[in-house]
């Protein structure tokens, strides 16, 4: 195990897992201009590292995220005193950049949610790719009631996707707080358990991930989020037929199907 050197999160490297938290707890894990740096420096060194295989995501304390910190939000500078420029959109794109490192990294991110994750958190939520819920979640797009437009951070986007534009649209309009017991029977959440209980939900998911072939598991988070915006049945298979020919190459794809036919587990080496 190794532990990544930052003041607003913890990484704890374990092997081909790294546990992210946000560790903000005294103030629910808000986000600051600091966490922002430090996340997108996070999300940033994942493309080119093939030691991580998953990343699972949480927030210290009682909440995932309670979205922007509103206290900082007149003043969010970083630690030499400047202004953030993301994009050119100043803060907005420079917040907004870090959900995008997020589906752009090739691990499949777990998010573990309890308590509150709204605004800005509950679009960490969205953009990963697995979320498991304590059945105390409170999650919403709250940027709508502080006079804003719920449309941000990849809400628009990611919500609709998961749960349909129905409800998407009753809880962007509206501001509104979606439960667990709700999250799940939508499909937003796979799974809700007791908050006690939230720190190992992830490890069956991480069993079954790791016991996959790194280049497939990778492929298969890029495919997927691919074919979610692909044009055509056509244009979603194109990128099948690219991802299962560059694994068949694989020295992985020969010892798993190796291993299937002489009923063993496979040993995978990423090659």
């Amino acid at each position: 195990m190794s532990t990544l050197e930052y003041e607003t999160i913890a990484v704890d490297r374990q092997g081909p897992v790294d546990r992210l938290m946000l560790n903000r707890p005294e103030a629910l894990n808000s986000i600051n201009t600091q966490m922002v740096t430090e996340l997108r420096d996070y999300f940033s060194s994942l493309l080119e590292n093939t030691d991580t295989r998953v990343v699972v995501m949480s927030g210290a304390g009682r909440a995932f995220c309670a979205g922007l910190d509103i206290k900082q939000a007149d003043n969010m500078v970083d630690s030499a005193g400047h202004r953030p420029v993301g994009a050119g959109w100043g803060f907005q794109g420079y917040l907004a950049e870090v959900y995008i490192l997020m589906r752009r990294c090739p691990q499949p991110i777990i998010s573990l949610v309890q308590g509150p994750a709204c605004g800005g958190g509950f679009a960490f939520v969205l953009a990963s790719d697995i979320r498991i819920a304590a059945d105390n979640v409170r999650m919403n797009a709250a940027f709508i009631r502080i006079g804003l437009s719920a449309c941000d951070m990849g809400t628009s986007y990611f919500l609709p996707r998961l749960v349909g534009t129905s409800l998407a649209s009753e809880l962007m309009l509206t501001g509104r707080f979606i439960n667990a017991q709700r999250a799940l029977a939508t499909g937003l959440v796979s799974e809700v358990v007791e908050p006690e209980h939230l720190a190992g939900a992830a490890d069956s998911y991480l069993q079954e991930m790791l016991t996959t072939s790194p280049m497939g598991l990778r492929l298969t988070k890029e495919g997927l989020n691919m074919a979610i915006d692909a044009n055509s049945l056509e244009s979603a298979m194109a990128i099948e037929n690219r991802n299962q020919i560059l694994c068949s190459r694989t020295e992985d794809a020969k010892e798993g199907m190796r291993a299937f036919v002489e009923k063993r587990d496979p040993v995978y080496t990423g090659r």
